[in-house]
């Protein structure tokens, strides 16, 4: 029997993986960003992306109404980090969209998409 959230060899599904499909399922409903929070190397300079710590990995806005969107993508075995906890509660007190996505259907929950 296959656990959800792992792949058939019994391990966890990569959250890139998740992001992935995420970003393609939402593609019909939402125009769907990724972000890249952090600092990355490039040759010998380091830079920063300019996105607060705690930012969401997907965010966008609904084709139907324009309602903006942040959800967090994570798999089966991943936790919110002290910066996206606080990044949520944030969110949660505004006018947009929110949550925590492990699977499509998550993301479905969050948009409000049957």
């Amino acid at each position: 029997m296959i656990k959800k959230g792992y792949d058939l060899t019994g391990k966890a599904i990569p959250e890139k993986q998740i992001q992935d499909s995420i970003r393609v399922a939402l593609s019909p409903y939402c125009y769907v960003y990724r972000a890249n929070v952090g600092v990355f190397r490039q040759g010998d300079r380091f830079i920063n992306t300019g996105l607060p710590k705690g930012f969401p990995d997907l965010f966008g806005f609904r084709k139907k109404d324009g309602k903006m969107f942040f959800i967090e993508v994570k798999n089966i075995k991943g936790r919110l980090s002290r910066e996206q906890k606080l990044f949520g509660q944030e969110m949660q007190k505004q006018k947009v969209l929110y949550g925590v996505a492990r699977s499509i259907e998550d993301a479905y929950k969050i948009l409000e998409i049957e």
